[in-house]
């Protein structure tokens, strides 16, 4: 009996260890990649409101820059792998059996949430897919004899890899040795790019995965300042979002593009030198009330500031006084201890609204941050002019002009800005 139990042990022993062994194996993993896109008002280009790409390009377009900018394509390179499972048979009946590739050409929509947890959606689509291939050397396997290998790999598949196959396009240049050939084709649409085999090929390797992509991104203008991140992943492998046939097993099952959209807004608003002394006057001046007595009818001034802004904002109105009614500011006579209300109203340059897209003339700014009134850009406006305007109405002048008033009357009137909306 004692000796069976050693014997459980043991085997229970060593079943646990295979356990953990197993366990601790390295799995396959997504491979990331970092997608970065920056918004920052360019005084230049007032009108461009839109995020810049600012992703480092790899792959394809950095070997052939020349080639992207002039088809408009943006390539990254990432290191999945592929390899064949077993050898390509020539002329096979099935494309799945050969050199076949699919990707996610269609749209697909992610969300990117602010660090205050505002949500915004991206869009984004693959546009093209390369690699290079890595075989035998291509002249053993067609027989072919000239020096220049390109024409053993147009043999060995039938046609150029610079030329893809339909529904792919052609995109620039290929590059060769005897045993492998770089190439990148466009993808317009979802649908399967295929080149059959027409020698026996015993094994076949893609080095890496290059690919294109296309970003629709929100508006800038509506979004708040800081940092938006999100991912998207897309699945690796046959029947998957990048689908290489049957043949091509991927080093990795998943591929996530990981994205960081900088948002850098300006609100910056210039009062000109002098212009935080604000004296109201008749129309006029007040000549016609020192020489003939006439009555004002109102006190104002018009008071110019420079704008500008690229994201929505909001403006309120603080008091050293504040009117009877408490919706306004004051101004205090020091002599008779007399107030007369005065009303602040702002007129902001085109391109700025009111948030149901109104312009904003003479709207009136009322006292606390409950009345704040709130601005939204329609395009970058860039020092643009606004006004400020200060008002005694006609309605306080007989009380302000009275007999038994003192000489002048003042208060501090704090118009503020914020872009903490």
């Amino acid at each position: 009996m004692s000796v069976a139990g050693v014997l459980f042990s043991k085997r229970l022993f060593w079943l646990c260890s295979l356990l953990m062994v197993w366990w601790l194996m390295p799995q396959a993993l997504a491979q990331d990649v970092s997608i970065t896109a920056l918004f920052k008002p360019d005084s230049a280009y007032p009108h461009i409101n839109q995020f810049k790409n600012t992703t480092p390009p790899s792959g394809y377009c950095q070997l052939f820059p020349g080639q992207c900018e002039d088809n408009k394509t943006f390539s990254l390179q990432v290191p999945i792998r592929f390899d064949s499972n077993r050898a390509i048979p020539a002329n096979h009946a099935s494309p799945r059996q050969g050199a076949t590739f699919s990707v996610p050409a269609q749209w697909r929509e992610l969300s990117v949430r602010h660090d205050s947890g505002a949500v915004e959606q991206v869009r984004m689509r693959i546009t093209g897919v390369g690699s290079m291939y890595v075989t035998e050397d291509v002249q053993k396997l067609t027989g072919d004899t000239n020096p220049d290998s390109r024409y053993a790999h147009n043999l060995l598949w039938g046609s150029s890899w610079v030329y893809a196959p339909s529904p792919c396009l052609y995109s620039g240049v290929g590059y060769y040795s005897p045993n492998s050939y770089g190439f990148f084709w466009k993808t317009p649409v979802q649908a399967a790019c295929d080149k059959q085999a027409k020698f026996d090929v015993p094994w076949l390797r893609y080095d890496h995965l290059d690919f294109s992509y296309e970003l629709v991104t929100p508006n800038p203008l509506g979004m708040l300042a800081g940092h938006y991140t999100g991912s998207l992943t897309y699945t690796v492998g046959p029947n998957g979002d990048f689908d290489f046939g049957d043949v091509m097993l991927p080093s990795s099952p998943a591929l996530t593009m990981n994205f960081n959209l900088d948002v850098q807004h300006t609100l910056k608003v210039d009062i000109p030198p002098g212009g935080e002394k604000v004296q109201l006057v008749p129309a006029g001046g007040w000549q016609s009330w020192l020489q003939a007595g006439r009555r004002p009818v109102r006190l104002f001034r018009d008071q110019t500031f420079n704008i500008s802004a690229s994201s929505r904002f909001k403006m309120q109105l603080e008091c050293e006084f504040v009117s009877f009614d408490g919706n306004d500011c004051a101004l205090d006579d020091r002599v008779s201890k007399r107030q007369v209300a005065l009303q602040v109203s702002v007129s902001l340059p085109n391109g700025l609204t009111d948030m149901s897209g109104r312009p904003v003339r003479h709207m009136r700014l009322r006292t606390g941050a409950a009345n704040a009134l709130y601005f939204q850009p329609g395009f970058y406006v860039d020092r643009a002019p606004g006004v400020l305007h200060f008002e005694v109405p006609q309605s306080q002048m007989a009380f302000m002009l009275d007999p038994g008033a003192g000489p002048s009357y003042g208060g501090k009137a704090t118009v503020i800005w914020d872009s903490e909306v």
